[in-house]
């Protein structure tokens, strides 16, 4: 399984981003995806996660409302549409998939400025 995000970078607060996860070899036994992000000094975080092929997903307290998790199964690629951006939503994020015991993407830093 290999992961590749893309997507961050720096935005005022109020601002908008959007990040994109393309995903290979996915198995069946893989049936949920996610973002995670770290910011320093704190724990990684799971902000978004979205069942392949069923749609349900489930966000944090900190983002519902103002981001955005899809998957376009046939580009095989996740997406994540952050609006209303924070600057306490400054960290690395990841795509996920499988879940913590799964696999990770290099991660892409998303930096909001005041």
């Amino acid at each position: 399984v290999q992961l590749v995000e893309s997507g961050g970078g720096l935005v005022q607060a109020g601002g908008s981003l959007r990040l994109s996860c393309a995903a290979s070899g996915i198995t069946f036994s893989i049936n949920h995806m996610g973002w995670y992000r770290q910011a320093p000094g704190k724990q990684r975080e799971l902000v978004a996660a979205i069942i392949i092929g069923g749609g349900i997903t489930n966000y944090a307290d900190s983002v519902k409302g103002r981001f955005t998790i899809s998957r376009d199964n046939v580009k095989n690629t996740m997406y994540l549409q952050m609006n209303s951006l924070k600057p306490e939503d400054t960290a690395v994020y990841y795509c996920n998939a499988g879940g913590p015991m799964g696999y990770w993407g290099q991660g892409t830093q998303v930096t909001v400025s005041s």
